[in-house]
């Protein structure tokens, strides 16, 4: 009787705002992290081939000791990747840092915590009279000041291979082919009014309700909020299409727009 197949995945990729692969481990199986990451380099070598990866040891419940983490780091050598730092964490892994030479991205986990919240401080307001105190009998109702909406960027020329376009803390829009090789990346929502054929890369500070709008989609790699999905996975009959792309339940859903 043949052995039942185990689907889940020992490691859970997630694309980084600056295009650094966020790999949280979920299970410490050095052989099956390894062999994951391999099967990645294959279906995708332009995205993932040699790429700078970063571990995440937060979805453990206990910190690993240094010679496993050294074994993973030469097997994802192997694999075809380069690990480059880790995750802070706690102080333990922070001594393991140590212990293994890579350094620690304090800031690099923050954006993709599921219901993480980073605040941000507000822009300043302009100086208005202090009003008169109202009767203590009066309820004191504190009404916010309009604030005017933040404006999203606009790009009009094509972005090309080797470009690098980010919209910090808004949308992003693109009035042309988005080149394949090109990599556009928004905290938002993004939309591209022409074919998209390199990389887009939406909620890339972890918002979630961020969606990707193309007019031809071929894309190497979009993402929401750091779940990702590369051009061999999307189903055949998108290809090429009007597409909008959304966050659902943890999955990237890809649909034709009509």
């Amino acid at each position: 009787m043949s052995a039942i197949p185990d689907y889940e995945q020992a490691g859970e990729l997630k694309i980084g705002q600056v295009g650094i692969a966020n790999l949280r481990i979920r299970n410490l199986d050095v052989s099956k992290i390894c062999a994951e990451m391999a099967d990645r380099v294959r279906s995708a070598p332009k995205l993932f081939q040699r790429a700078a990866v970063i571990l995440d040891f937060g979805g453990l419940s206990d910190c690993p000791d240094a010679s496993t983490v050294k074994a993973l780091v030469d097997g994802l050598h192997g694999a075809g990747v380069l690990p480059v730092a880790i995750a802070y964490g706690t102080s333990a892994i922070e001594s393991l840092s140590r212990e293994v030479g890579l350094p620690l991205l304090a800031k690099f986990r923050a954006a993709y915590e599921t219901g993480s919240v980073v605040a941000q401080a507000a822009p300043p307001q302009p100086s208005e009279p202090v009003p008169a105190a109202k009767p203590a009998s009066a309820a004191a109702v504190p009404v916010a000041p309009p604030t005017a909406a933040s404006p999203g960027m606009m790009h009009v020329t094509p972005v090309r291979s080797g470009q690098q376009i980010y919209a910090q803390d808004r949308d992003l829009t693109v009035c042309a082919t988005v080149g394949a090789g090109a990599e556009v990346i928004a905290d938002g929502s993004i939309h591209i009014y022409g074919a998209l054929r390199g990389r887009a890369l939406a909620g890339a500070g972890g918002l979630a309700t961020a969606r990707i709008f193309c007019r031809e989609f071929n894309a190497e790699l979009v993402a929401i909020a750091g779940t990702y999905k590369v051009l061999e996975e999307i189903p055949k009959d998108l290809i090429g299409k009007p597409v909008q792309i959304w966050l659902e339940n943890d999955s990237l859903r890809i649909e034709a727009l009509a």
